[in-house]
């Protein structure tokens, strides 16, 4: 039940009809009580009574009580020997010893059952002290060979208590009668052209119109506690994700944001959808009871209209921590990438000296086996195509080169290889049409006291994938930032070593030219507008929030402007405008601006705790 907050009442006071948007209430009687002298944590309501108070967590605790029967940190191991009382303890501590490596039972955790003379039945009960316990002991465990007559098998108890739950006797299910759901997508046919946007701070989460034209937002939806970590829109904008204990839940709706589904998956910490939003990746990760042991992995693939469980992820922390730009816990994040388009046809991960692509129709490898890859450290999709690049390091002793691979997918094609001298690290840039891929190559000078960076331009969808190369005017000039631009030819680069970085813009249109260098710029990152054309050059945190709007067309500044202490820049789907927010990392100055693509701040929205826009 939600805590209930109890004070003293004032004598015979009396609420107006219609006060707060309330009804009629009844006036509140003097108990001459002490309220001092009252411990009120000692005030037990009787069981099963909430005093008509409704917990918001109600819902949740009731369907936890469903499926939780309270014995889910105990397994129950079958094909154990049969053997006399003489030899039970010898049994007790061959089954203690396979165990308790694994975990800490608890104390009279382990029971085998015995007959009337004694013997015992051939299977046990095993205690964990937490769930988690359990559930590694059995995916461990289950076909562990003991001799050649006992190979065990291993089962949660809380699977044999649902199995018993089934009735003896198939009943069909009740059809419900059809009732069209709410139109998803109805943000889009907005009759003055508005886009929604969500935001986040302290235990608040508020949805918004982005109302420019009156300088101000137009408020949608409101929320506390709607979610435990943070939220995350889908990639078409279609489902606004929540994060729980229990799992993780979208909602949508034309006029209010109603629960659409629920995904179990206890403790989730990150989730990815795939590009068509047909697919939810969850992950979640819990300490071993060994600190010597790596962290446990789950993730789950999730289908997102039903809800159900397509696939089951599970390892240590080690074996997801490979490849990867973000990460949480050493695992790398997302584990799992999306091939491009919206068909959601195969997502892959990386693993040792191999790339694991998976078909989303089966949800098992693809031709039931990893493309093998030598030494392979990345790999990106194309965003438009099963096209897969991939980069391995030089070996051999620096015997054998670095390379660059395109592959195609299913067919595993290598369609180009370029082979890379003196390498020391390799970042790879997709253009989102596809149509190019920039590799940024760190390489050791001779000496191999330093490095210099150049890249190699390879253009994708040209007939045998032709490849130019890239070296600045300095080639010692530190690359701080590189981004190209959506849907179009064009690239900027920061480049240099000072707290006044260049920034150089190229085209890649015919050969690749350099269109101008701007200089002495404080600036550390590159937002490009999402149809391109405009740019914003962005000097957050230890540059205080500047800001450039550039005109890449034009090559001219539209305005220049100053976001104080601003951590983060994020455009709007069309262009027209775009964020900056002071999160919470600064304990002063929370909150976000709009801005219009042409560096006009609209309005201002300031926030305490502020956490996401």
């Amino acid at each position: 039940m939600a805590d209930v907050q109890v004070a003293p009442p004032a004598p015979h006071t009396m609420v107006p009809p219609g006060m707060d948007g309330e009804e009629e209430q009844q006036p509140r009687i003097q108990l001459n009580i002490d309220w001092g002298n009252v411990d009120l944590d000692s005030i037990v309501l009787p069981p099963g009574e909430d005093m008509g108070i409704k917990s918001d967590d109600e819902e949740e605790e009731e369907e936890t009580l469903e499926t939780d029967t309270g014995f889910g940190n105990v397994i129950i191991v079958d094909n154990l020997p049969v053997v006399a009382t003489e030899k039970y303890e010898k049994l007790e501590g061959v089954i203690r010893k396979i165990f308790g490596q694994i975990g800490v039972i608890t104390t009279n955790g382990l029971m085998m059952p015995r007959d009337e003379s004694g013997k015992t039945k051939g299977y046990a009960f095993i205690e964990y002290s937490t769930p988690q316990e359990a559930q590694t002991a059995r995916e461990q465990t289950n076909g562990y060979k003991l001799d050649r007559s006992h190979v065990f098998v291993v089962n949660m108890f809380d699977d044999y208590d649902k199995y018993m739950r089934v009735p003896d006797e198939w009943n069909s299910p009740e059809i419900k009668p059809y009732t069209p759901g709410e139109n998803l997508v109805a943000w889009l046919t907005d009759d003055r052209g508005r886009d929604q946007f969500v935001i986040r701070f302290g235990s608040e989460t508020e949805v918004y119109w982005n109302n420019a034209s009156q300088g101000k937002p137009d408020p949608v939806y409101h929320r506390s506690f709607w979610t435990e970590s943070f939220v995350q829109w889908s990639p078409l904008g279609t489902y606004l994700a929540t994060i729980h204990r229990q799992g993780a839940a979208v909602w949508g709706g034309e006029k209010s944001f109603n629960r659409l589904m629920r995904y179990i998956h206890p403790q989730v910490k990150l989730i990815d959808f795939s590009p068509g939003e047909k697919f939810m990746v969850t992950y979640s990760s819990h300490e071993p009871s060994n600190p010597r042991d790596t962290q446990r992995v789950t993730l789950m693939v999730f289908d997102v209209r039903s809800g159900k469980v397509l696939r089951e992820f599970k390892g240590s922390a080690d074996d997801f921590a490979t490849g990867g730009t973000g990460g949480i816990a050493g695992v790398s994040w997302p584990v799992f990438r999306w091939a491009g388009g919206r068909d959601d046809k195969y997502f892959a991960r990386i693993g040792k000296n191999a790339i694991s692509v998976y078909e989303t129709e089966t949800m098992g490898l693809l031709d039931k086996k990893s493309l093998k890859v030598e030494n392979v450290v990345d790999f990106c999709w194309s965003p438009t195509d099963p096209l897969l690049s991939l980069f391995v390091p030089e070996g051999g002793g620096g015997n054998q080169p670095a390379r660059v691979s395109l592959v195609s997918i299913p067919s595993r094609e290598e369609l180009r290889q370029k082979n890379l001298f003196s390498v020391s690290d390799c970042k790879m840039y997709w253009q989102s049409n596809g149509e190019y891929l920039a590799v940024k190559v760190d390489r050791y000078t001779k000496t191999k006291k330093s490095t210099y960076t150049g890249f190699e331009l390879f253009r994708v969808k040209e007939r045998d994938i032709p490849i130019e190369v890239l070296e600045l005017e300095n080639k010692n000039d530190k690359i701080v930032a590189f981004a190209w631009e959506p849907k179009g030819h064009r690239f900027a680069i920061i480049h240099g070593d000072g707290p006044r970085p260049d920034i150089s813009f190229y085209s890649m249109k015919g050969r690749v030219t350099k269109l101008t260098t701007l200089k002495g710029r404080q600036a550390n990152a590159l937002y490009w507008s999402p149809l391109g054309r405009f740019i914003i050059l962005a000097g957050l945190k230890a540059y205080n929030g500047q800001l450039e709007f550039y005109n890449v067309d034009d090559l001219e500044t539209m305005a220049t402007a100053e976001h104080f202490m601003a951590t983060d820049v994020d455009w709007d789907p069309t262009g027209r405008f775009c964020s900056t927010s002071v999160t919470s990392v600064h304990q002063m100055e929370n909150g976000f601006n709009i801005w219009s693509f042409q560096g006009k701040l609209l309005y201002r929205l300031p926030r305490d705790r502020f956490f996401q826009v």
